[in-house]
């Protein structure tokens, strides 16, 4: 935010009355086609709670008559114990490519779970949350990723929906452990791998990336929510068509 640019006090003035920031990256890959886009020209009386900024691309949406031909999913990262937030990013992810429903949601529990938990009751809210998105056909099927044999018979034995998949950090597990492939196996739960860190975003990395970003004085009132990964491939090809980042954040409490 040059504090050169007319607009750059207008930007502040957002910033300063929202109580929460989305941001979209588009499709990342068409990355060349990048430019961010915020309001900037606000009044007095017509200053958003909510402050959305993205990249508009016509391309992210998908057209009615591509949609059978297309897998739409996504990743959900919670950084808080709010489950509302699920239903708010996968409300976000519909809007943003122009379909009613995702294919499929994995949700990431490590922030939820920690690293050695070995309880599954931090998690219940959260998988409640996509159950009911399940039942009113908003997500067709919802996985989870890095439980252990343990954790995962834990959560199919009490969910209601149960498990479609299980990712598998390969990065921390050179093989699939013998217990979870037999327990997967034996209940048709599909195992992945990903290679996403085990701290997608520090909350000192995101308020390093907020104040460059704005130069507000006051970037670091504000807590990273959740961070949806949407993916949209061809299935006839394997193709990655679109791919690309849903982020929020909402004003700490003062």
């Amino acid at each position: 935010m040059d504090p050169r640019n007319p607009n750059t006090e207008a930007k502040k003035m957002l910033l300063s009355h929202a109580k929460t920031l989305r941001l979209h990256t588009g499709n990342l890959v068409n990355r060349t086609r990048l430019k961010k886009k915020c309001p900037c020209s606000p009044s007095e009386e017509n200053l958003p709670d909510t402050l959305d900024c993205n990249i508009p691309l016509a391309a992210d949406a998908i057209a009615p008559e591509e949609r059978e031909e297309l897998k739409v999913s996504a990743k959900f990262f919670l950084f808080e114990s709010d489950q509302s937030s699920i239903r708010d990013a996968v409300d976000m992810a519909c809007q943003t490519l122009a379909v009613s429903q995702l294919d499929s949601v994995i949700i990431a529990p490590r922030g939820l779970l920690g690293v050695d938990n070995r309880t599954l009751a931090p998690l219940q809210p959260a998988w409640e949350e996509l159950e009911t998105l399940v039942r009113s056909q908003r997500i067709a099927a919802i996985g989870t990723a890095d439980l252990d044999k343990d954790l995962l018979e834990q959560l199919y034995n009490w969910a209601q929906v149960k498990p479609s998949s299980n990712q598998v950090n390969l990065a921390s597990c050179c093989v699939m452990p013998p217990d979870l492939t037999a327990f997967a196996k034996e209940f048709d739960i599909q195992l992945l791998t990903h290679n996403d860190p085990t701290e997608l975003m520090s909350a000192a990395t995101f308020q390093e990336a907020m104040q460059e970003g704005t130069q507000h004085l006051s970037a670091g009132d504000w807590r990273l929510e959740w961070v949806l990964r949407y993916s949209v491939i061809v299935k006839s090809r394997g193709i990655i068509k679109a791919m690309g980042y849903l982020f929020s954040a909402r004003k700490a409490d003062l």
